[in-house]
Protein backbone atom coordinates (compact mmCIF):
# COMPACT_ATOMS: atom_id res chain seq x y z
CA UNK A 1 0.00 0.00 0.00
CA UNK A 2 1.17 3.56 -0.70
CA UNK A 3 1.24 5.83 2.37
CA UNK A 4 1.85 9.57 2.51
CA UNK A 5 2.52 11.15 5.88
CA UNK A 6 2.24 14.93 6.21
CA UNK A 7 3.90 16.25 9.35
CA UNK A 8 3.41 19.80 10.65
CA UNK A 9 4.84 19.94 14.18
CA UNK A 10 8.44 20.58 15.27
CA UNK A 11 10.71 17.62 15.97
CA UNK A 12 10.74 18.29 19.70
CA UNK A 13 8.33 19.97 22.11
CA UNK A 14 5.33 17.93 20.99
CA UNK A 15 5.21 14.27 20.08
CA UNK A 16 3.10 14.55 16.91
CA UNK A 17 6.01 14.34 14.45
CA UNK A 18 7.64 11.63 16.55
CA UNK A 19 4.45 9.56 16.52
CA UNK A 20 3.93 10.09 12.79
CA UNK A 21 7.48 8.95 12.08
CA UNK A 22 7.09 5.96 14.39
CA UNK A 23 4.03 4.83 12.46
CA UNK A 24 5.72 5.49 9.10
CA UNK A 25 8.72 3.45 10.23
CA UNK A 26 6.52 0.57 11.44
CA UNK A 27 4.61 0.50 8.13
CA UNK A 28 7.88 0.62 6.17
CA UNK A 29 8.82 -2.75 7.67
CA UNK A 30 5.98 -4.52 5.83
CA UNK A 31 6.92 -5.75 2.38
CA UNK A 32 4.96 -4.04 -0.35
CA UNK A 33 4.34 -0.83 1.58
CA UNK A 34 5.73 2.38 0.13
CA UNK A 35 6.27 5.33 2.45
CA UNK A 36 6.62 9.02 1.67
CA UNK A 37 6.83 11.73 4.31
CA UNK A 38 6.36 15.43 3.60
CA UNK A 39 7.55 17.91 6.22
CA UNK A 40 5.64 21.22 6.42
CA UNK A 41 5.99 24.21 8.73
CA UNK A 42 8.01 23.52 11.86
CA UNK A 43 8.29 19.85 10.83
CA UNK A 44 10.90 20.95 8.26
CA UNK A 45 13.35 20.96 11.18
CA UNK A 46 12.84 17.19 11.55
CA UNK A 47 15.13 16.82 8.51
CA UNK A 48 18.09 18.69 10.06
CA UNK A 49 21.20 16.51 10.18
CA UNK A 50 23.33 16.19 13.31
CA UNK A 51 20.60 16.36 15.93
CA UNK A 52 21.91 16.14 19.48
CA UNK A 53 19.38 15.15 22.12
CA UNK A 54 19.72 14.21 25.79
CA UNK A 55 20.54 10.59 26.64
CA UNK A 56 17.39 8.47 26.69
CA UNK A 57 15.33 10.97 24.66
CA UNK A 58 14.01 10.00 21.23
CA UNK A 59 15.99 11.16 18.22
CA UNK A 60 13.92 12.22 15.20
CA UNK A 61 16.94 11.91 12.89
CA UNK A 62 17.10 8.17 13.68
CA UNK A 63 13.48 7.68 12.57
CA UNK A 64 14.03 9.67 9.35
CA UNK A 65 17.13 7.60 8.53
CA UNK A 66 15.27 4.35 9.26
CA UNK A 67 12.53 5.28 6.79
CA UNK A 68 15.08 6.29 4.15
CA UNK A 69 16.98 3.00 4.58
CA UNK A 70 13.78 1.13 3.71
CA UNK A 71 13.40 3.06 0.42
CA UNK A 72 11.06 5.65 1.89
CA UNK A 73 11.17 9.22 0.64
CA UNK A 74 11.29 12.43 2.66
CA UNK A 75 10.30 15.76 1.14
CA UNK A 76 10.87 19.05 2.94
CA UNK A 77 8.89 22.18 2.06
CA UNK A 78 11.37 24.66 0.59
CA UNK A 79 9.40 27.74 1.67
CA UNK A 80 9.24 26.33 5.21
CA UNK A 81 12.99 25.68 5.13
CA UNK A 82 13.72 29.26 4.09
CA UNK A 83 11.44 30.68 6.80
CA UNK A 84 13.43 28.73 9.42
CA UNK A 85 16.90 29.39 7.99
CA UNK A 86 17.41 25.73 7.09
CA UNK A 87 19.73 25.21 4.12
CA UNK A 88 19.86 22.24 1.75
CA UNK A 89 23.34 21.28 2.96
CA UNK A 90 21.97 20.95 6.53
CA UNK A 91 19.46 18.27 5.57
CA UNK A 92 19.85 14.62 6.47
CA UNK A 93 21.29 12.93 3.35
CA UNK A 94 18.57 11.83 0.91
CA UNK A 95 15.94 14.22 2.30
CA UNK A 96 14.91 16.48 -0.54
CA UNK A 97 14.07 20.14 -0.83
CA UNK A 98 10.49 20.05 -2.18
CA UNK A 99 7.54 22.20 -3.17
CA UNK A 100 3.78 22.13 -2.68
CA UNK A 101 3.49 20.94 -6.27
CA UNK A 102 5.58 17.95 -5.25
CA UNK A 103 3.24 17.39 -2.28
CA UNK A 104 0.28 17.53 -4.67
CA UNK A 105 1.88 14.80 -6.84
CA UNK A 106 2.54 12.65 -3.79
CA UNK A 107 -1.03 13.14 -2.59
CA UNK A 108 -2.41 11.86 -5.91
CA UNK A 109 0.07 8.92 -5.77
CA UNK A 110 -0.95 7.86 -2.24
CA UNK A 111 -3.64 5.36 -1.36
CA UNK A 112 -3.70 6.67 2.21
CA UNK A 113 -2.75 10.11 3.50
CA UNK A 114 -2.11 10.58 7.21
CA UNK A 115 -1.48 13.94 8.85
CA UNK A 116 0.24 14.65 12.14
Amino acid sequence: MKFLFILNDPPYGTERSYNGLRLARALSKTEGNEIRVFLLGDAALCAKAGQKVPQGYYNIEFFIQSILKRSGQIGVCGVCMEARGLRDEELIPDCRHSTLEHLAEWTMWAEKVLTF
